[in-house]
């Protein structure tokens, strides 16, 4: 990863007011851990809501959380007044998320001016703390502007 250019000094607070604002991951009970620039961490503990049929957290969910942390560690780049939409992405699942809590964390690979690409790793932590790599992302990200306060 190259050096990240930082383009709004106050882009932890922006960060965070977005997340905040974001009823998915409140609903799925997520907390933004950290916030760098390029760099963002999501965790979600288990509940038995967001499991399938075998126990194991939902794709749905680890999904979520990694495209969650993808589109904030681009945001954490952008100018004052953007907000970043997914454009796409592509996920492979490659274990089950078996564990206490799923962590989704993020990485801009390339930041430019309208579009970012970023990679997703999510790890399932087990009761001793061991991790267990369980999905990677990669995603585009497009800047669009903020909307205006009315």
């Amino acid at each position: 990863m190259s050096a990240m250019q930082i383009r709004n000094e106050h882009f932890g607070e922006v960060v965070r007011a977005s997340f905040a604002r974001q009823l998915f991951m409140e609903h799925l009970g997520a907390e933004l851990t950290s916030v760098e620039p390029g760099a963002v961490q999501i965790e979600v503990p288990n509940r038995s809501a967001l499991t399938q049929q075998h126990g194991f957290f939902h794709a749905g969910v680890t999904t979520s959380i990694a495209d969650s942390a993808c589109g904030y560690a681009a945001l954490t780049l952008m100018p004052a007044g953007s907000e970043v939409l997914s454009v796409e992405f592509k996920i492979n699942l490659m274990a089950p998320g078996r564990g206490e809590r799923l962590i989704a964390r993020s990485t801009v690979v390339r930041s430019g001016r309208t579009i970012t690409v970023c990679q997703g790793d999510v790890y399932a932590v087990a009761p001793d703390g061991a991790e267990s790599h369980c999905a990677t992302m990669v995603a585009t990200m497009m800047r669009v502007e903020a909307p205006s306060p009315d």
